[in-house]
């Protein structure tokens, strides 16, 4: 059987990339490439437990045909041939999901729409989204709700047409950081929301921190205070903004960390707003390790949906806490450093400095 190293590559995943992948059995990539062994003439998907083989024994393919094209079979264990159905399926479920968000959607339910029995439903569903059919759920009317609330007659209206059947899911059940403040609050602007501010030096500039007492909700850098300040009033037309130097003073302390390239254990509180593909991003630029990169596609692959490179570049743009949701370790599929709101220097800067942290 003759094999070939060169292949035509089907998207921007670097061999590098893929590899890692490989080795640290990363799900989230299977669908997006196969790997070919050639001591053993077969091909797995990223995330199969089989022992690993040493790289240089391993090519990557596009997709199982063009591995079965070059002569390999496809890996008893992990089934990397189903991969593309599973895939197919996954997205079936989902708009089926956010076309019926009215309905009661049990994993009975959809299981029947795809096929499949709830539980392997379940699994397929974790494995290729990256989160359960419930959590899709959640994160689909969040996001319907959101963008109906500014329009709807009441905050009653909106949910409702979101497809909740309860206030109290919204109130109390969904997550903080998914809507930010309450729906009436988010509704009028931000009005009667208390939010307290600081402006300190930092080594990259003036550094602005806001918060909610649920969370931090701003995280701004430039040059000149004024300028942040009008910032933040863009932000929140509507809230009472409260300067305040001494009451967040341990999560300042941990972005001006962070700003050094350090990663402090704790994760800070967030009190965001996001749209449930936003909310997705930003968790996935969360799990970046310090000092390396990825580019916007491979966000997009790792989210499994790998042409929505350009709506990840617009989820990192509107990102609205500098730093510690790492949208900076985000670069273009060429290597190059790409847009960056707080400026391309200081992008360059904070990976520098936790590169040089991660190597020290």
């Amino acid at each position: 059987m003759e094999r070939s190293v060169e292949m035509p590559l089907m998207n921007a995943l670097s061999d590098d990339v893929r590899w890692r992948a490989m080795v640290e059995r990363d799900a989230r990539y299977d669908g997006q490439f196969v790997c070919a062994v050639t001591s053993t003439g077969i091909y797995c998907r990223p995330s199969c437990p089989a022992r690993k083989p040493r790289r240089e024994h391993v090519v990557f393919y596009p997709d199982a045909e063009a591995a079965e094209a070059a002569g390999y079979r496809p890996c008893k264990r992990c089934r990397p041939q189903a991969v593309a159905h599973e895939a197919e399926v996954v997205e079936r479920v989902c708009r089926y999901i956010e076309a019926h968000l009215d309905r009661p959607l049990t994993l009975a339910a959809l299981g029947r729409e795809a096929g499949y029995s709830p539980y392997h439903l379940q699994r397929v569903f974790k494995r290729v989204a990256g989160l359960s059919p419930r959590q899709y759920v959640e994160a689909a009317r969040v996001g319907r709700f959101k963008a109906q609330l500014k329009q709807a007659g009441t905050v009653a209206d909106a949910l409702y047409d979101a497809g909740f059947n309860s206030p109290s899911v919204i109130y109390d059940g969904a997550p903080a950081s998914a809507l930010g403040m309450s729906p009436a609050t988010y509704r009028r602007g931000g009005a009667g929301q208390r939010i307290g501010y600081t402006i300190v030096d930092s080594s990259l500039g003036r550094l602005l921190v806001a918060a909610t007492d649920r969370g931090v909700a701003c995280v701004f850098l430039g040059d000149a205070d004024d300028v942040l300040a009008q910032a933040l009033r863009e932000e929140f037309p509507a809230a009472d903004l409260i300067r305040d130097d001494d009451g967040f003073r341990p999560w300042v302390e941990a972005i001006l960390a962070r700003l050094e390239g350090e990663e402090p254990h704790a994760d800070l509180p967030l009190d965001v707003r996001a749209t449930a593909f936003q909310w997705r991003v930003w968790q996935e630029l969360q799990r970046i390790p310090a000092g390396e990169t990825r580019s916007y596609r491979e966000i997009a692959a790792a989210l499994g949906q790998p042409n929505a490179a350009r709506a990840v570049a617009r989820a990192c743009a509107t990102n609205p806490v500098a730093v510690v949701i790492p949208c900076h370790r985000v670069v273009r599929g060429d290597g190059g450093m790409g847009g960056y709101r707080w400026g391309i220097n200081r992008k360059r800067a904070l990976l520098e400095r936790e590169r040089k942290n991660k190597q020290g």
